[in-house]
């Protein structure tokens, strides 16, 4: 466990952005006159932005709408976003058993940076849009022995990745659908979070 690297999901695993997308998606609505319902897109982060905006663009425009709103976040979504209860701690216990901290998320890098900055949250490796199965490449590129997510794409990640997943029921998915999709461990939140990554780390040198 001397190079324990632990990868961690960001919206609604590590931060609560939902006020700040929420507005970006409004700004969007703004610009383009197109109706967003912003508390329902909040209600299913997870998925990259492609998917939630299909619902509301015609196919023809979801593109431009993605390059606009992306344009728009930066000045509406990182303010109003808070760290998730624990979030901190999480990451200060991984560093505290010598490890290592990334974060994997479907949000393109360089909008995860400014909150992960914004938030002086210590973050050590970063890889952005990805979802799914596509976020166990990078799992396995950088040798994650965990991933901590909140949907049920972030436990089929870990699957993908042979590692085991935990799942945090703090995003749109309950505790039994994070189970149900291979969590090996499911926390309300990140506060249990250091307990069971001494667990985690006591079983592994039990091996």
């Amino acid at each position: 466990m001397s190079a324990l690297m632990v990868g961690f999901d960001l919206d609604m695993t590590l931060i609560d952005s939902r006020p700040g997308i929420a507005a970006a998606y409004r700004a969007l609505t703004a610009r383009t006159g197109v109706p967003v319902d912003a508390e329902l897109a909040v209600s299913r982060l997870g998925p990259p932005l492609r998917t939630e905006l299909a619902h509301w663009f015609p196919a023809e425009q979801v593109e431009e709408a993605v390059t606009l709103y992306r344009e728009l976040y930066p000045a509406y979504a990182i303010t109003p976003s808070v760290p998730m209860p624990g979030a901190r701690e999480a990451v200060d216990a991984v560093h505290a058993h010598g490890g290592r901290v990334m974060v994997v998320t479907s949000k393109i890098g360089r909008l995860a940076r400014l909150h992960l900055d914004h938030l002086g949250l210590a973050v050590d490796e970063l890889a952005g849009d990805l979802f799914a199965e596509q976020k166990a490449t990078s799992l396995r590129e950088h040798g994650a022995a965990l991933y901590v997510g909140d949907h049920v794409a972030d436990m089929v990640a870990a699957g993908a990745a042979g590692i085991p997943g935990v799942g945090v029921a703090t995003g749109p998915c309950p505790a039994e659908d994070l189970r149900a999709a291979g969590a090996q461990v499911v926390l309300d939140d990140l506060t249990g979070f250091p307990a069971a990554l001494d667990r985690i780390i006591g079983l592994a040198l039990e091996q």
